[in-house]
């Protein structure tokens, strides 16, 4: 099996570590508002300070994700969004100097093609796939096609997952591993999930990739708590509620609202990630 050279988004982890903090990844749903306002909205995440960014695949039966990502889901595939205006995504964010991840269930990839959807997002600059519903065991053809394509894969360990179970997590995955820091779905919380850094350390002896925790980060604070324990920060539900909010009280008018606002909560979680181990 060909190996690829390097990881675009392993690449982004090592210079955050270089520079003394936790990258930043930060996710949005492609469509939402509208396919152009979510490229805008990912540009400025970028800008602000997001080191890597996860495209959303709209999908009809979102498994894990919580009110907040299913109804700006629901509302871009409404709108029409389509795998096509998933890809326009990805190149936009990638031609923006940050790696792109699409953050995906297996379904839309396996109706696709696994080669040929590979083989479009390689295309298309992106870094790698999310695949929250696929398990190592059952991956074969999208380990294979990563691998031609030069793509990273990252599956998720949660704190129900044995050390057996790690290990095998953790073989499969390239780019970086992404540990749920609880058991349920997306959203925003009060306070971090006080099993996340118990399961970052149960990752570690398993392997050299860099542990990026996501579910429940909403603000600053959170975020500088996660950092003293894992080398990333993965927020979305805050994000896209920013978002949401603009696009409710200005319906399509407050697409530019939208963009100063997630630009703005890039910035303060870029700002604390940046000071929590200063």
């Amino acid at each position: 099996m060909v190996r690829p050279v390097s990881s675009l988004v392993a690449t982004a982890f090592g210079k955050a570590s270089a520079d003394n903090r936790a990258a930043l990844v930060g996710y949005l749903p492609a469509g939402f508002p509208t396919v152009e306002g979510a490229i805008e909205a990912a540009r400025a995440m970028a800008a602000a300070g997001a080191d890597i960014l996860e495209i959303g695949l709209p999908y009809s039966d979102p498994l894990i994700d919580g009110p907040v990502i299913a109804e700006a889901v629901h509302r871009a595939l409404t709108a029409g969004t389509r795998v096509a205006d998933v890809l326009r995504t990805v190149e936009a964010v990638a031609a923006a100097g940050v790696p792109a991840l699409v953050m995906t269930y297996w379904n839309p990839v396996d109706r696709y093609g696994v080669r040929a959807f590979a083989r479009d997002l390689a295309q298309a600059g992106g870094a790698g796939l999310i695949t929250p519903d696929l398990s190592p065991e059952e991956a074969g053809p999208w380990l294979d096609a990563s691998d031609e394509h030069r793509l990273d894969r990252v599956f998720l360990a949660a704190p129900s997952s044995t050390d057996q179970r790690l290990a095998t997590i953790t073989k499969a995955c390239r780019g970086f591993v992404y540990a749920a820091s609880l058991m349920g779905i997306t959203g925003t919380r009060e306070a971090v999930s006080g099993q996340a850094e118990g399961l970052v350390q149960r990752i570690r002896p398993h392997t050299d990739l860099p542990v990026a925790v996501g579910l429940g980060v909403s603000n600053g604070a959170q975020a500088a708590q996660v950092a003293a324990f894992a080398d990333g920060v993965i927020v979305g539900s805050a994000f896209v509620r920013r978002l949401l909010d603009a696009a409710d009280a200005a319906g399509t008018a407050g697409t530019a609202a939208g963009t100063d606002a997630v630009a703005e909560l890039a910035a303060e979680l870029s700002g604390a990630l940046r000071r929590a181990r200063s």
